[in-house]
């Protein structure tokens, strides 16, 4: 079972179709709670968190994750460093959380309704981690978009991207995400919209897929509590007829 966030009836067109993916045409985002059951989740955060040692640190350590994710070595730079370690990245995945990224791609063939690709080159889907108590639990995300990984060419066609995003291990209090009705149009540091923009709140729960278009406008909410908030991540994109995926 899936549910889909509604636009605004102004911004629909078109009834819901057989693969999950194409409900995303006419809505701010796809929620498949229970793709995950509470016992692989239990079992896979609590495998994080015992790979604390081999967590990638982002941005003086504001966030980590296991694997390394392409937005934040190219927003500090480190473009190289991402492509030179990633067969050390998915190796750190695989040992730390056995099977997740393997059922990561599962998820979005079946979101896609076809075979998806790791991409060549680049790291596998992998784990977000936001401690409770830190900068992001403070203050929330940044607003934006989530299209660093698409090529020039890719945007300029618009061509379709995905974001899918597994809860392990939600917050206690808070740290849904929060998305708009506002699409990718150049900007590459967006400001947080004008309150007559669209906009709904997603409570994550534990073991849901949530998946958005990856031009689509989005944050992270604050969050409280005593647990962190970890996230199985992938993006993945349609090229040349076959969907490929990273982090």
């Amino acid at each position: 079972m899936h549910e889909s966030v509604a636009l605004p009836a102004s911004s629909r067109g078109g009834t819901p179709r057989a693969r999950p993916v194409e409900d995303l045409e006419a809505s701010l985002a796809l929620r498949l709670p229970g793709s995950l059951g509470a016992e692989a989740c239990r079992g896979y955060a609590a495998q994080v968190l015992a790979a604390r040692d081999v967590w990638c640190p982002n941005f003086g350590g504001v966030q980590f994750t296991l694997g390394r994710a392409w937005y934040t070595h190219l927003e500090e730079d480190r473009e190289d460093e991402y492509f030179a370690n990633a067969d050390a990245s998915d190796a750190i995945v695989r040992s730390a959380a056995p099977g997740l990224q393997e059922r990561m791609l599962a998820l979005g063939s079946h979101v896609v309704g076809a075979p998806v690709v790791q991409r060549t080159g680049w790291c596998g889907p992998g784990v977000h981690i936001f401690h409770t108590g830190g900068e992001i639990a403070r203050r929330g995300g940044e607003v934006h978009f989530d299209t660093e990984g698409l090529t020039e060419a890719q945007i300029e066609r618009r061509a379709p991207a995905l974001s899918l995003i597994l809860m392990l291990q939600p917050a206690a209090i808070g740290g849904g995400l929060r998305v708009w009705d506002r699409l990718y149009d150049g900007e590459d540091f967006p400001k947080k919209p004008d309150p007559s923009v669209p906009v709904t709140q997603i409570a994550y729960e534990a073991g849901e897929l949530v998946v958005i278009d990856s031009y689509r406008l989005h944050q992270i909410l604050p969050f409280a509590g005593t647990q962190d908030r970890i996230s199985a991540t992938m993006h993945a994109v349609l090229e040349d007829g076959r969907w490929e995926a990273w982090f």
